[in-house]
């Protein structure tokens, strides 16, 4: 990933995005040429020159103070995740951009595969790049037994743009695919010279033309709890909720773990799947009642 074409097609796209109105400018007679803020009005708005946002948006960022950083946050009306991915644009730390290329395979410690077994509900290790680690009985049955797949298959990104079961399994496929490759650009702010991020990302556009699409937006989104909503072959309609865990002393890993509402149908569906994986799933408690 080349950082001063990140760093210059994240700020193009968040620019066209603001109209003048919601940035609080007053609006002027005629037609604008350009989608959203010009250059100038948001260097006006951030407190710098035109010339040096011009650099900064070709890309041109070596030395950017985080003043002026937050300032264009707020101009952009960027979101935490946004931010994040900004700064980490435009400030790469040379320790980081070090343990980047040297990426070490990442491994499961034997508690958190006890962990899983122990789990009614299904869960899911993930990594880095979306790699899927590791997963109960009932996390490979919800979505694809990833551990049957050869390693390099094993990735959330590859399944949602390439595996034909994808866009049956998930009802809003189009969100989970959006939010799949606006993960991707997060992670890829951080590790920008990740090799196997690269190869991911130039085989994903090769043979999708909806990857491709997305990957263009430069958007990034960072999910720690949200709603899964999917269409099982076996089991027919699930909504489950999510929450997702980082695993401590493993920083690039997470524990997703997916549950229904009490006493729904899609608990129901969930425990016939449960049943033919062998899985005991508890009851799911129900809110307590506020007096």
């Amino acid at each position: 990933m080349d950082r001063s074409t990140e760093i210059r097609e994240f700020l193009r796209t968040r620019r066209a995005r603001i109209t003048p109105e919601q940035a609080g400018l007053e609006p002027q007679p005629g037609t604008r040429r350009v989608p959203g803020l010009r250059r100038e009005e948001v260097a006006s708005l951030a407190g710098v020159s035109v010339d040096y946002y011009i650099r900064l948006e070709r890309g041109q960022a070596k030395g950017v103070s985080e003043t002026v950083l937050s300032a264009l946050a707020g101009v952009l009306h960027l979101d935490e995740a946004e931010r994040t991915h900004l700064f980490d644009l435009a400030q790469p730390t040379p320790a980081r951009t070090r343990r980047t290329r040297n990426l070490s395979p990442q491994r499961v410690r034997p508690t958190l595969y006890r962990v899983l077994d122990l789990l009614g509900a299904p869960a899911i290790v993930q990594g880095r790049r979306l790699d899927v680690l590791a997963a109960n009985r009932l996390g490979y049955a919800l979505f694809a037994d990833f551990e049957a797949r050869p390693h390099r298959e094993r990735n959330f990104a590859r399944f949602v743009f390439l595996d034909e079961a994808a866009p049956a399994l998930y009802t809003d496929w189009e969100r989970v695919a959006a939010d799949s490759v606006a993960m991707l650009r997060l992670y890829a702010g951080r590790h920008p010279q990740d090799p196997q991020l690269t190869e991911l990302v130039g085989e994903l556009s090769l043979r999708s033309d909806a990857f491709r699409r997305l990957w263009a937006d430069h958007d990034v989104v960072a999910h720690s709890t949200g709603t899964k909503r999917l269409h099982h072959p076996l089991v027919g309609d699930l909504t489950l909720g999510y929450e997702s865990l980082d695993v401590e002393g493993d920083p690039e890993q997470v524990l997703v773990i997916y549950t229904p509402e009490p006493d729904s149908a899609s608990a129901e569906a969930l425990a016939i799947l449960a049943s033919w994986t062998g899985t005991a799933v508890p009851e799911p408690r129900t809110r307590p009642q506020s007096t």
